[in-house]
């Protein structure tokens, strides 16, 4: 490179970017939501303005040269500002109105946001909301979504955090089930008994060690991660399970159960970028859900 390139264009360093990241074409194009040719159009076009190659092409994929080692760096640096371009101008927005979206756990957003969300319809008619129900991160930086509803204390920079509370868990089986199999009293008869478990998540494997009842997998014979799923599983008398006790108690078809197992508790965090927290309608929509949930939480 003979001199700086001047006005160099955002998109050209995104395209380079995404392939450095995914190391394909493909998976990069499916990143950015353009095709295979374009991307392939502007990584020749941004080497031709930097005189440079930046990957070794091969079968299998592509692989960064140095130069374009060099240049990850400083690209992954004009992301981030052009993101933070965004969100500081999404947070001078002023008026009471457009769309907030909540990303929140399946479990959360299936039975206690419903409720909350007409409330804030009701108060607030112009805020149109969207929730976004999952029990992966979603990346508030990259304004994957503008409120989340966490179980944990999110650590990223730039970020809000508000504890609100714990939410208590508790054991449950349905009224069907305890009629035909009856109900355990105590920790020693629970291998007496069948019970609903997750998939992949070993976090309920892991309590009943934690409460010195060692159990694999295949204790569990209804196994499904979806707590939707998880929780008709246990209604329907496939074996007894764990919900949040707001959830579970206001339930008919379902009864406790204490065998002395020490169950944990979940917190709530709401979580916004610093930004956007400013930002009327988040800050708005924020306070209702606060409001909201903490009716639910000890």
């Amino acid at each position: 490179m003979d001199k700086p390139i001047e006005n160099l264009d955002w998109s050209l360093v995104q395209a380079f970017l995404a392939v450095a990241e995914t190391g394909s074409l493909s998976s990069a194009a499916r990143t950015v939501g353009a095709s295979q040719p374009t991307l392939g159009r502007q990584i020749k076009t941004l080497e031709a303005q930097l005189g440079a190659d930046l990957f070794h092409r091969q079968p299998r994929g592509f692989s960064l040269t140095r130069t374009g080692a060099d240049l990850v760096a400083p690209a992954r640096a004009m992301r981030a500002a052009v993101q933070q371009i965004g969100l500081t101008a999404a947070g001078q927005q002023a008026r009471l109105a457009g769309t907030v979206r909540i990303s929140a756990s399946v479990a959360v957003a299936a039975d206690h946001l419903p409720k909350i969300v007409a409330h804030i319809r009701k108060q607030e008619p112009e805020i149109e909301i969207e929730i976004a129900p999952t029990d992966d991160s979603h990346n508030l930086l990259f304004r994957e979504a503008d409120i989340a509803i966490r179980m944990y204390r999110p650590t990223q920079l730039d970020l809000v955090t508000k504890h609100l509370g714990d939410l208590e868990l508790r054991m449950f089986a349905a009224k069907t089930y305890i009629q035909t199999h009856g109900q355990p009293r105590s920790v020693n008869d629970v291998r007496d008994h069948h019970f609903v478990g997750y998939d992949h998540d070993d976090r309920i494997i892991a309590g009943f060690r934690a409460a010195g009842v060692e159990v694999g997998r295949h204790f569990f014979k209804t196994r499904c991660d979806h707590h939707a799923i998880y929780w008709a599983l246990v209604k329907a008398g496939c074996g007894i399970g764990f919900a949040q006790a707001a959830i579970g108690d206001r339930d008919p078809a379902v009864a406790a159960i204490d065998v002395g197992f020490p169950l944990p508790k979940l917190p709530v965090w709401l979580t916004a970028h610093a930004v956007m927290r400013q930002t009327p309608r988040i800050r708005r929509v924020w306070d209702l859900l606060e409001q909201g949930l903490r009716p639910l939480v000890s």
